[in-house]
């Protein structure tokens, strides 16, 4: 039961943690679109992640799905709690995909549906950051059941990993681009990206302040031996990893800044796991006490062996097939 549970745990982390990467350079395009300088640099930054946009959600499916079959007890914990914010981010996430595919298919309104795209996609990373916030502030749990309010998950905490989610997005869709482009938009995005870098690490910096006075028992991991060592070596690994965004940007890499950017997301996911364990729905919960009977984990888990692999060998595919450049002139549409 105990080396099952833990199993699943840290397959849910890595579907969580892939679908933010994969989903969130996408959403960070969605979140710049407004900020091409004309027609032809927004179709291609949408022309960008035309291909792989759709399948990125993939790992969104797996998370949830994976956290109701395995986790019943923090699935039961969680929706109430945060119904709200994902009931709104699944909404922005549907009217984001409907939007992306009807402007290529009017004139007439498709500065409507450029208007939507952004809208979906900033919202919806809006509302991830704050469920983030708000399960990272605790969810109260009384007999196994919700016990908070209705608003619970809206509080000034909330709000800010809000903010700095939809920030962080826009620094992943920025080197996305620049990835992925070349000539102006690549250049136009260079300097995005540098700004968008500092206010996310300002975000982040504030944040991992703020998190440890959230509850006494993230304070004394943080603080204490040996959880202090990781005080220490948790932002020295963020400031690495920053010191390879900048320096790839002004040299004018294409992939190095990307694949920084990702690097700061996945040190940050790390905290936030190291500030949970051994809890899944802080501050009480743990992942023994959530998991679901020991036989129902292992039958998920055989069809999991042979599921998530094959996820990962069609998403490479897909990314495999459609590297290199966009032409401008040429749409996937």
């Amino acid at each position: 039961m105990f080396e099952l549970s833990f199993i699943w745990a840290g397959i849910i982390a890595f579907a969580v943690l892939t679908y933010v990467i994969l989903d969130g350079f996408d959403l960070g395009v969605g979140i710049l679109s407004p900020l091409a300088e004309d027609e032809t640099e927004k179709a291609t930054m949408m022309n960008s992640i035309a291909p792989i946009w759709d399948g990125n959600e993939t790992w969104l499916v797996l998370g949830g799905g994976g956290l109701f079959a395995v986790f019943p007890l923090a699935y039961a914990v969680i929706m109430p709690a945060l119904y709200m914010p994902i009931i709104l981010m699944l909404l922005a996430l549907i009217f984001r995909g409907v939007a992306f595919e009807y402007r290529w298919r009017t004139e007439r309104w498709k500065p409507v549906w450029d208007v939507a795209f952004f809208g979906g996609s900033i919202v919806a990373a809006f509302m991830q950051g704050i469920a983030l916030g708000a399960l990272v502030q605790g969810i109260e749990v009384a007999d196994r059941a919700y016990a908070g309010g209705w608003w619970d998950w809206l509080s000034v905490f909330s709000v800010l990993t809000g903010l700095a989610v939809v920030v962080g997005y826009a620094l992943l869709g920025a080197t996305w681009i620049i990835l992925k482009t070349e000539g102006r938009l690549q250049r136009h995005m260079q300097g995005l990206a540098w700004w968008l870098g500092a206010v996310t690490l300002g975000f982040i910096g504030i944040v991992s302040i703020l998190t440890p006075f959230q509850d006494p028992e993230y304070f004394n991991r943080w603080f204490n031996l040996p959880g202090s060592i990781l005080s220490v070596l948790m932002p020295g690994a963020v400031l690495a990893a920053a010191w390879a965004l900048f320096t790839g940007l002004n040299a004018g890499k294409d992939a190095q800044p990307f694949l920084a950017a990702i690097s700061i997301f996945v040190l940050c996911f790390i905290g936030i796991g190291i500030s949970f364990y051994p809890n899944i729905v802080p501050p009480s919960l743990t992942i023994v006490e959530a998991a679901a009977p020991d036989k129902s984990l292992r039958f998920a888990l055989v069809g999991t062996v042979v599921l998530v692999p094959m996820i990962l060998a069609y998403t490479a595919y897909a990314y495999w097939v459609f590297r290199g450049k966009i032409d401008p002139n040429e749409g996937y549409h």
